[in-house]
């Protein structure tokens, strides 16, 4: 990891006395050399790793021990082993398994011979082979001798550590993954049909690519096998075990290619499916990990009074209108579209909302009407500008519906809560979207098919990061951000909830102390990720961990001035010389963070909002035409490219290819979630509800060539890499 052993150590430390991550790597510097959250994450995340591959170690020593087999040379490779493939291949010999042919053939008394041939010194097995005949024992002649030897040569070679990690190698470099149409399912598996006869090399297929044959192979449309480079593996397999041109040899050599059909391949093809499985669930949840983090640290409209619209046409739309704090004061249906169309009153409502409650700004979701209700409110003259603003409403049907929304609105239905989602959504991303399960947000790439557990760590990981990188107002606070706040937890989060309720809002970070089961190791790794604006203490609005305000009292008292005047006045911050405040535990990198936070205590580190508007005119996909030039939001990255909303009811494909004027290997480097953009329309599929576009020479980011459909432009990647590759080789 390129990390300083001395750095692991203190980090290991620190979250073995239960620090987490966003306290260690925010105020434990010092310790950690400075260490940042990627960094930490990995070290605990690798450290978990070991421990899981020690236990296996443990158990696995213990099995072998108990079998009377663990010899001293055996044992240092097992405790040598580095992968847990490493320590399984080790222990397969010993392994307790069913019967195999090899076990009846050791039953019959033939593992001597297998020894005698296995060694290849043998000029005649055939002869050899005649003592080992017995009736008995069901071996009637020398062919089943020599091929009941063979099966137990075959599990040997099977066995072999050497032989399975080469061969794993060889499948890994030189192997294909097929898939082909399931007999009987090309009209209905349509939309796998990029997939019906594709072939492509284990070691260059993509994610996405892997994830996709894979859902189309579970959902029975597809039928996906592994092809590995058969000639090589059994030269590979013959180099490790034949040893002669002998007649032993040649029944060694038959062995291996039993061994190969029918032991190897089938178990390395398992391991290579789980293997490469494994890579695609990992590529898939860093790329929902990356969306799911920019989405939630998109730019809050902040503290504004917000008229909110669930827009619909059968039903209608259902308005809301919130406080600064996201209270609900009203709820009205309005029907300005067809078949009710009541456009007058819809009017008059909303006027008469927005003139009550003093409306700033008005959110509309992006639904079913989303944009014929947008058009329809901007044609509404309110006396003063109100600006109206799409929002992503992906996930307030779940969120309408769940148990915490009852919990919040037990008196209203599930329009009302999801016209509330939408307006506090606005507001601000992170403290609604916190509230739901990150799945449901609708960032990711085949996230429902990629390892769960794995999925739920990261995610939280990410929901972690950024709650406690912007920091939560305690006294407003739901349950839901305090519960991802550091060292917190759903319980402790609920008792800061009944405290509040019952007391009163907080006057002071000390006064957190007064929680129930807020212990010190508690209140130490979650004081300074909690604010309390307006309080007693300025320092408490602060990022400044309490456990540092003696530092901030010295240097005021130093400068005979309050902290309050340290906060507000720049020329006597320019008089600190933080280098006379240092000590043992507190070194520059921590005075540095608490000087830049006294400069801007509470600092929302997220960017300004903009408002942002949708082409007039452009409302569905039948209103677009090759080479408009349109603003549109990035609403999801994935490996193989962009999905923007261009305000259509139907997100465009920015396809990788049409991302840039130059050769790019990552969407992520050119944009992101939530970004604004520029797109050029280069196809629209109607029957097959697709819409291609590009950035290519636009401004907004560089981008495209021509888009082709999804096999094409996948071949057209597929040939940048190698081109991207040949100029590299040959630059000079």
């Amino acid at each position: 990891m390129n990390i300083a052993p001395k750095s692991v150590e203190a980090t290991l430390e620190l979250l073995a006395e239960g620090g987490t991550v966003p306290f260690i790597s925010r105020y434990r510097k010092e310790a950690t050399g400075s260490l940042d959250e990627v960094a930490i994450t990995k070290i605990r995340d690798r450290s978990i790793q070991l421990d899981e591959l020690d236990k296996r170690r443990e158990s696995i020593i213990k099995s072998i021990k108990e079998q009377g087999k663990l010899t001293a040379e055996l044992e240092a490779k097992i405790n040598d082993a580095e992968t847990m493939t490493v320590l399984e291949d080790l222990y397969l010999p010993y392994k307790p398994k069913r019967r195999t042919k090899a076990t009846i053939a050791k039953e019959k008394g033939l593992e001597p011979l297998a020894e005698l041939i296995f060694k290849q010194e043998l000029a005649d097995p055939d002869k050899e082979a005649e003592l080992f005949v017995n009736l008995e024992k069901d071996v009637k002649d020398i062919n089943e001798a020599l091929a009941g030897a063979r099966d137990i040569m075959a599990e040997w070679v099977s066995e072999n550590q050497e032989a399975r990690a080469k061969l794993r190698e060889v499948f890994y470099k030189q192997g294909t993954i097929k898939s082909r149409v399931v007999p009987g399912k090309e009209e209905e598996g349509q939309k796998y049909k990029d997939y019906f006869e594709f072939e492509e090399a284990i070691s260059k297929v993509p994610s996405h690519r892997l994830l996709a044959m894979r859902r189309g192979e579970k959902e029975m449309f597809l039928m996906l096998d592994i092809e590995p480079a058969e000639e090589t593996s059994l030269e590979v397999l013959e180099g490790i075990f034949v040893k002669g041109r002998n007649a032993a040899s040649g029944q060694v050599k038959t062995a291996v290619k039993d061994s190969y059909k029918r032991l190897l391949r089938p178990s390395i093809e398992t391991e290579v499916r789980l293997g490469t499985k494994k890579k695609a669930d990992d590529d898939a949840i860093q790329i929902f990990a990356e969306n799911l983090r920019q989405l939630l640290l998109a730019a809050p409209l902040g503290q504004k009074a917000v008229l909110s619209i669930d827009p619909g046409f059968r039903t209608g739309c259902k308005v809301v209108c919130l406080d600064r704090q996201g209270k609900l004061l009203a709820n009205e249906n309005i029907y300005p579209h067809e078949p009710q169309r009541k456009v007058a009153e819809a009017i008059s409502i909303i006027k008469r909302l927005c003139e009550t409650h003093q409306v700033e700004a008005i959110a509309v979701g992006n639904g079913t009407a989303g944009r014929e209700t947008e058009t329809f409110v901007r044609t509404i003259d309110f006396g003063r500008a109100i600006p109206v603003i799409m929002v992503n409403e992906s996930g307030a049907s779940i969120y309408s519906a769940s148990e915490v929304a009852r919990e919040e609105f037990p008196d209203y239905d599930v329009t009302v809560r999801g016209s509330v989602s939408i307006g506090r959504r606005l507001m601000d991303p992170l403290a609604e979207l916190v509230k739901l399960d990150p799945k449901s947000i609708g960032v990711g790439q085949y996230q429902h098919d990629v390892d769960q557990n794995a999925l739920k760590s990261s995610l939280d990981d990410v929901v972690i990061s950024c709650v406690n990188n912007v920091g939560v107002e305690v006294n407003t606070a739901s349950k839901q951000i305090l519960t991802y706040v550091s060292g917190l937890g759903p319980q402790l989060a609920q008792n800061i909830i009944d405290y509040r309720n019952q007391n009163g809002a907080f006057k002071s970070r000390n006064d957190l102390k007064k929680v129930p089961r807020m212990g010190e190791k508690a209140f130490e790794q979650a004081a300074g990720f909690l604010r309390i604006n307006n309080g007693e203490n300025p320092l408490d609005a602060s990022a400044v961990h309490p456990e540092s305000y003696h530092i901030i009292d010295k240097i005021a008292k130093d400068l005979k001035a309050s902290v309050a005047d340290l906060m507000k006045k720049s020329d006597l911050r320019k008089l600190i010389d933080l280098k006379s405040y240092v000590t043992d535990t507190i070194g520059l990198p921590t005075l540095q963070d608490i000087l830049k936070e006294i400069e801007k205590p509470g600092r929302d580190p997220r960017e300004k909002f903009e408002v942002f508007e949708f082409a007039s005119g452009i409302e569905k996909p039948e209103d677009l035409r090759i080479g408009m030039k349109l603003p549109g939001i990035v609403t999801n990255i994935t490996k193989f490219g962009v999905f923007v909303d261009v305000g259509v009811h139907q997100d465009g494909l920015i396809h990788i290819s049409h991302l840039a004027d130059k050769y790019i290997s990552d969407p992520s480097e050119v944009v992101k979630v939530h970004q604004k953009v520029e797109v050029t329309v280069i196809e629209v599929d109607l029957a097959r509800k697709r819409i291609a576009l590009s950035m290519k020479g636009n401004v907004a980011a560089e981008g495209p060539k021509k888009s082709k459909d999804k096999k094409e432009t996948e071949k057209e990647v597929s040939f940048e890499d190698k081109l991207a590759m040949l100029k590299g080789k040959f630059k000079n």
